[in-house]
């Protein structure tokens, strides 16, 4: 079962605006089904706290605006097929990195008029679709050349019914020791804003910072900041420190069953792991279907509010842990694989830290079939 913990998500963006303070938009990001948090009720909690949302998918972006989200909903992943008109017609701003993509979004028909009203900042009612440009400064994925942007002015300006309210850049190594690699592509950036204005595209809203971004770097959060793992209470890597945030899921299941295992015995697939003496060892209806990694070193879990090691081969729908030390343990026993535990815890940065992989892909690992319980700020 995973439980979501929702006032722990409105202190964490409460804590991430305070730190940026007013002059700087928040964008939270609940791409990727929030994170594996739930992207519907996620998204729902924190429309109050911030000046937008961004998803990656199209898809996302609808189902957002089908469960009545009215904030501004940014599409970053950028890959639109031939969907166009629904985008625009359903409110979503979409993130072009190309001129190409601007012009078809510029020539997409659009057959009614979006589902949230195109409502200004002072009030005014907007005569034209925002759209947000993204330039490569040094991810090499998606964007377009600094030396490419007077060229999209030129193809903005045939298209006066869509407005570049937006000018975008994504940080590759934030999180790394060396600041060296984001201060160059910070000043990559700085020169397409400047190119950008130059050739009549004045954009309100300049963004570059992910969480690592907005956390190491104050002169990367320009006029709004897109907040993602920052939110559910992670951090990417131990270079990124934001001090007060707390976790948001906490992951955790019950014994199922005990086995005695005698010295030497072997313990799941291919008995990679034997007894050192004679050991109890216990049995979780979770494995690696449920986005538990199965390859982990030195993986724990809290039982009884002691640290267990994981024993053996993470199978698809179970695993082992020893409990021989643990005096009292018994089968429906409460057991915490992400989350606290009387004085001891374990965070998604620990288990990523034990699968060799990083807290981004723990969070979105955890799968459908994981029941999810909502707490906090009247939703269970």
């Amino acid at each position: 079962m995973a439980e979501v913990d929702l006032a722990a998500l409105r202190r964490n963006a409460a804590r991430i605006r305070a730190a940026v303070g007013p002059g700087v938009a928040v964008y939270g990001v609940v791409k990727a089904d929030g994170y594996g948090h739930g992207a519907v009720l996620i998204a729902s909690v924190l429309e109050p706290l911030v000046d937008g949302l961004a998803v990656s998918l199209v898809e996302e972006g609808l189902e957002l605006r089908d469960a009545g989200v009215a904030k501004p909903i940014l599409v970053l992943g950028a890959y639109y097929d031939h969907y166009h008109s629904e985008v625009l017609e359903e409110g979503l701003t979409p993130v072009v990195y190309d001129a190409g993509e601007f012009e078809r979004f510029g020539r997409a028909p659009v057959r009614r008029e979006p589902r949230r009203s195109k409502v200004g900042r002072k009030g005014e009612i907007l005569r034209r679709w925002p759209v947000h440009v993204k330039v490569d400064t040094g991810m090499n994925r998606l964007g377009l050349d600094l030396g490419a942007v007077p060229g999209l002015g030129d193809v903005a300006r045939r298209f006066p019914h869509l407005a570049v309210d937006g000018l975008c850049t994504h940080l590759a190594s934030a999180d790394m020791p060396s600041p060296d690699d984001t201060l160059a592509q910070l000043a990559r950036f700085t020169q397409a804003i400047v190119a950008a204005r130059a050739h009549g595209m004045h954009p309100s809203i300049v963004h570059a910072a992910n969480s690592a971004g907005a956390v190491r770097f104050p002169e990367a959060r320009f006029s709004a900041i897109r907040p993602g793992l920052a939110l559910y209470g992670a951090m990417p890597s131990p270079t990124v420190a934001w001090a007060d945030l707390e976790p948001v899921l906490s992951l955790r299941t019950r014994i199922m069953a005990l086995h005695k295992v005698a010295c030497g015995g072997g313990v799941s697939y291919g008995g990679r792991w034997r007894a050192p003496r004679d050991a109890i060892v216990a049995t979780l209806p979770v494995g690696y279907a449920d986005g538990y990694p199965r390859h982990v070193e030195g993986a724990e879990v809290l039982v009884r509010g002691k640290r267990a090691k994981i024993v053996g081969a993470v199978c698809m729908d179970m695993m082992m842990v020893d409990v021989t030390d643990i005096p009292g343990t018994a089968v429906g026993d409460d057991v915490v694989l992400i989350g606290r535990c009387g004085d001891e815890s374990i965070r998604a940065d620990d288990l990523a830290r034990w699968a060799g992989t990083i807290s981004y892909e723990i969070l979105c690992g955890v799968s459908k079939r994981v029941p999810r319980i909502y707490r906090g700020g009247g939703h269970a």
